[in-house]
C-alpha cells in the first residue's frame, strides 16, 4: 500500500457512520473522527459530555465494566474510554471532563 489512502480505503468507518446516524440519529451528536492512520476506526468523543457518552455506550451495547478510565493533563481531565465492533468498523468512543476535586477543608493547601 502506498502512502497516501484513497477515500474508498476508510469507507469502512463511514459507512458505520452512516448506519449510526439513521440508527442512532437521536442521540447527542459527538465530534467525529476517521483517520488513515487507522483505518478501520471510527471516533465518536464528547467533550464535558459524559451523558453523551453514556447514552452512545448503551446504544452500541458496551458493558460499563468494559470502559477505561484514566486522567491526563495532571490529573485534571478525566478521560473515558470503550471499542466496539459495529458494521465492520472499530467504533471508538472516548468522553474527556474537568475532574471535579472536593475543596480542601479549612483553605489549606
Amino acid at each position: 500500500m502506498s502512502g497516501t489512502l484513497t477515500l474508498d480505503e476508510v469507507a469502512v468507518p463511514l459507512r458505520a457512520l452512516r448506519l449510526l446516524s439513521v440508527d442512532f440519529g437521536h442521540l447527542p451528536a459527538p465530534s467525529v473522527h476517521v483517520s488513515t492512520i487507522y483505518p478501520e476506526r471510527l471516533e465518536l468523543s464528547f467533550y464535558n459530555d459524559l451523558c453523551g457518552f453514556e447514552m452512545w455506550r448503551e446504544a452500541l451495547g458496551v458493558a460499563a465494566d468494559a470502559v477505561t478510565y484514566r486522567e491526563q493533563t495532571d490529573g485534571r481531565t478525566g478521560v473515558l474510554s470503550a471499542s466496539v465492533d459495529h458494521a465492520g468498523a472499530t467504533v471508538l468512543l472516548i468522553a474527556y471532563a474537568d475532574v471535579v476535586t472536593p475543596a480542601l477543608v479549612g483553605g489549606a493547601a
